[in-house]
């Protein structure tokens, strides 16, 4: 397929032809019951549901779950379409349920939904785990309403398989500016930190997050999927929820944000996706996340506000040519 044409300054993840050649040789055809081994580094480009039966008992230490939301949506010329909220709520446990058998006994789970499918995944998962906690995301993006408000924020369900799960709160601090810089008695800042860039306190991880930037046409992470989630996002859940080496697994993996997250913090990762350009997209972008480790928003091993860190908006050292990827193949 041709690629598209941008304006010079967009940098939108495109692929070429010979591209999707070459990445559609890197997904893994799973026919059949598999060991853990098989699936590490891997996308499975296949159907959900020809899929769980073969995936192997107990190896998921973090599930992360973005499916479609209950609305009519096109994903690159598949259709899903809005349903029933029983149907849906049916749809959610035809495979999610089989899914319970791939975690381990100190698994987390975090399963994205908006306000109309959130009631939804609340009920399936309280009967399959314990529910830890409901996190609200801001999307600074979205469409404005005349007739109702608009909607600008999506949830994050948290869940655990038990009581013994990793949660590393001092791995997700967020850095936020002071606008009332206090002092003791003693002229000392008072729970924040001067700097020759301005003064910044450092702050416990919430259930509130505003400090998201959704992937726009200027940024490398930016693909042509319609619901990508930004790396940011999967960064703040990862760190949190598990430790380098663990494995974290994707059903609905889209352009593949969750890997590359995943493989940026040194962890083991596999997902799976039903179209075949997103999946190339993910193996393209899982081949520029071996000289590019960067994280758009985290930088120092804090999180920083959105907007207000300098180093952040300069222009990332990924390769953005379509001349530069057949040079890596031969690193395959």
């Amino acid at each position: 397929m041709p690629a598209k044409a941008f304006a010079p300054r967009n940098r939108t993840l495109q692929l070429s032809n010979p591209e999707i050649s070459q990445f559609k040789k890197r997904f893994l055809d799973l026919r059949e019951p598999c060991k853990v081994e098989t699936l590490v580094s891997k996308t499975i480009c296949c159907d959900i549901f020809e899929t769980l039966r073969y995936l192997p008992k107990g190896f998921v230490d973090l599930l992360f779950v973005d499916p479609p939301y209950n609305l009519t949506k096109d994903f690159n010329g598949a259709q899903f379409k809005e349903m029933t909220d029983v149907e849906y709520e049916q749809w959610l446990a035809s495979w999610f349920a089989p899914l319970m058998k791939t975690l381990k006994p100190t698994a987390s789970v975090y399963v994205c939904g908006d306000w109309k499918s959130s009631a939804a995944i609340y009920r399936i998962l309280s009967k399959h785990l314990h529910i830890r906690n409901r996190i609200t995301w801001e999307r600074e993006k979205g469409r404005g309403a005349k007739a109702n408000w608009k909607n600008c924020s999506e949830d994050i369900w948290f869940a655990t398989v038990s009581n013994e799960f990793t949660f590393n709160s001092d791995k997700v601090m967020l850095k936020r500016k002071v606008l009332a810089p206090y002092k003791d008695p003693n002229g000392a800042p008072k729970d924040w930190q001067e700097s020759e860039n301005g003064n910044y306190r450092l702050t416990c991880p919430s259930n509130l997050w505003t400090d998201m930037t959704i992937p726009f046409w200027s940024m490398p992470e930016n693909t042509i999927h319609p619901t990508q989630k930004p790396e940011k996002l999967l960064a703040k859940i990862l760190l949190a929820g598990s430790n380098e080496g663990d494995f974290i697994f994707d059903p609905f993996l889209g352009s593949g944000t969750t890997s590359v997250v995943a493989k940026k913090l040194n962890r083991r990762y596999c997902g799976i996706e039903m179209n075949e350009e997103y999946a190339c997209l993910a193996e393209k972008r899982l081949l520029l996340a071996e000289s590019d480790k960067t994280i758009q928003g985290y930088h120092d091993g804090v999180f920083w506000e959105r907007n207000s860190l300098s180093e952040q908006k300069k222009a990332n050292s990924q390769i953005d040519t379509v001349a530069d990827i057949p040079d890596l193949f031969a690193a395959m």
